[in-house]
């Protein structure tokens, strides 16, 4: 019986992570609330990992790793952006009752996240590859602006502060990827059948790819191997699909 919640453990993690995240981007950190969404996306690819491992798959699971990531990666980084756009230029003057309501605009992102994650759960299609940005991947994108920003502010590239620091920008790149979450595209998965070369070619040279720009770029690499990612898979066959 522990065996088998053991990836139900793990998946709780990846929930209290996200909690975690969401307390620390209220009270202004940004960048650790970046890092521990990174730290709950270990674990939500440890919970499937070790679920396949200990043929420990449920129900049960399934739902709580739904439930788990609507909180980590739909509401985590909603707040984060949330926090973005209070802080922007060029803010749209529009409050009532002492709340500026333009920049709910981020809560698109648990918005469709949860219908994402809805929709994955009743499609039969998603065991090798996904449908739609998978919401960890979105996540992330998300998580990597207030580091980016860090690096920015450093390197002295106020251009890409400028980006990040405008509500206008935040806002579209909000709904464009809100919009990516439920949209038809055929998106490459990272479950491993086998591990020969041959059957898993573009999933090695990416992985090698995403090694060295992170090497090279550090924060910046995040958003563009997200970029990356959705520009490889496109032209790919479509796969079927279930990956937690």
């Amino acid at each position: 019986m522990i065996r088998k919640n053991i990836p139900n453990f793990v998946t709780l993690l990846n929930l209290l992570s996200g909690c975690i995240s969401i307390v620390f981007a209220f009270n202004g950190n940004s960048v650790l609330a970046a890092w521990l969404i990174g730290i709950a996306a270990v674990f939500d690819f440890l919970d499937g990992m070790l679920a396949r491992l200990l043929n420990a798959r449920s129900p049960l699971g399934l739902h709580l790793d739904s439930l788990s990531d609507v909180i980590s990666f739909g509401v985590a980084p909603g707040v984060i952006v949330f926090q973005l756009m209070q802080n922007s230029e060029h803010l749209p003057f529009f409050f009532w009752d002492g709340v500026n309501f333009a920049s709910f605009a981020a809560f698109l992102i648990p918005v469709f996240s949860a219908l994402r994650l809805a929709k994955f759960n009743i499609d039969d299609r998603q065991t090798d590859s996904f449908i739609g940005l998978p919401t960890p991947a979105n996540a992330l994108f998300f998580a990597s602006m207030p580091l980016v920003n860090f690096q920015a502010e450093n390197l002295n590239h106020h251009w890409i502060n400028m980006i990040l620091q405008n509500y206008h920008s935040l806002l579209i790149i909000t709904v464009f990827f809100s919009l990516l979450l439920v949209s038809p595209i055929p998106l490459m998965g990272f479950k491993f059948k086998s591990y020969k070369f041959s059957e898993n070619k573009l999933k090695f040279f990416f992985l090698v790819f995403t090694a060295g720009l992170i090497l090279l770029l550090k924060f910046y690499a995040l958003p563009v191997i997200i970029i990356a990612y959705i520009l490889v898979s496109v032209p790919g066959k479509k796969e079927k699909q279930k990956v937690a």
